[in-house]
């Protein structure tokens, strides 16, 4: 590498570090890191199991992230007019699970951000559909314990998790990582999530994983750099991509934390960020990895996934006008993720 690239990239990294302390400095008492994760259910096999006969023939699976449910007067950290669109769109899908990749509420602290995500999603619950969240930094806001407490009430289900799967039908496995706490090697996390791959089920034949920081992502040099992927999340990636060729079953990961939608493939891994569900957009510089090149912005969006006999059908469905009276829909990235 040229001495005057080698110095930019330093700089760039340094640019990062002293942003995270400067964050960390901010923080009033304890982070949700510094929460004790033994006490956790971290039991082996799924948390939970949906049978065959409960789930479509071709089983359906929406991810999307960072949707900020807060008082729709709130119009500067999130879009409650597209929020609400995002929800009707996904339940006229129909899928077998929603997959929500943290930053659900705007601030886990204020219990009333939880009771905007009730109203808003009652269609949701009506047509008896299965959410699946992951914690992201938005939940633990405040007193993290406090704020954790606040998670459970609202998804009782979880209540002594941070970190879970299910078993859905009998092709498809989802797991839900805390990207809030270590998922280095050593950490209940890391152990649990590894025992769970090393022995899905036999019939599994794709697993996704959810969390809300991204191990895989646009590196950026100017925009939003303090959302670059973290030490904890570079450490998940290269276990995973240490352990995916050995595993029968293909991996897709979908993350969020920033406000747009980029995809990934590395070392037999689909890597997807996906923060489209209302949040204040984010631009992002596309580098030549990413495999989703379109510029047009802002992303406001979800990803659906469609078992087809050996394959799942990706589609990312944006709201093409976020200001139009008339919403429309278009897809805007179409992948297949094949099976092993």
């Amino acid at each position: 590498m040229q001495p005057s690239r080698l110095i930019i990239l330093s700089v760039l990294l340094l640019s990062v570090f002293l942003r995270a302390q400067n964050e960390e400095g901010k923080r009033k008492g304890p982070g949700p890191e510094d929460l004790p994760t033994s006490s956790l259910i971290s039991k082996p096999g799924p948390s939970f199991v949906v049978s065959q006969a409960e789930i479509q023939k071709q089983t359906k699976v929406i991810v999307y992230g960072d949707q900020r449910f807060t008082d729709p007067s709130n119009t500067k950290v999130t879009n409650p007019k597209v929020r609400r669109l995002l929800v009707q769109k996904i339940a006229e899908e129909h899928p077998d699970a929603i997959l929500m990749n943290g930053d659900v509420p705007y601030s886990g602290d204020v219990v009333d951000d939880y009771n905007v995500f009730k109203t808003e999603t009652e269609l949701w619950r009506n047509d008896h559909l299965r959410v699946y969240p992951a914690l992201g930094n938005h939940e633990f806001h405040g007193d993290p314990q406090k704020a954790l407490e606040h998670w459970w009430n609202a998804f009782p289900q979880m209540r002594g998790r941070r970190w879970y799967s299910v078993q859905l039908g009998k092709d498809i496995y989802t797991i839900a990582l805390d990207s809030g706490t270590s998922l280095k090697k050593g950490s209940d996390q890391l152990n649990w999530l590894n025992a769970q791959l090393t022995k899905l089920p036999r019939s599994t034949r794709f697993v996704f994983i959810s969390l809300h920081h991204p191990p895989v992502a646009d590196f950026q040099t100017r925009i939003n750099v303090s959302h670059n992927p973290r030490p904890n999340e570079i450490e998940l990636r290269d276990d995973l991509e240490e352990l995916a060729p050995r595993l029968k079953a293909k991996i897709i990961l979908s993350s969020g934390h920033i406000h747009n939608y980029e995809r990934f493939s590395r070392s037999g891994v689909i890597y997807l960020v996906s923060g489209g569900g209302a949040a204040s957009p984010v631009s992002v510089e596309r580098t030549p990895e990413d495999l989703y090149q379109d510029n047009r912005f802002p992303n406001y969006h979800f990803v659906e996934f469609v078992l087809n006999g050996d394959s799942l059908m990706g589609k990312m469905y944006r709201l093409a006008d976020a200001d139009a009276e008339t919403p429309t829909w278009e897809v805007k990235d179409t992948f297949e993720v094949q099976v092993k």
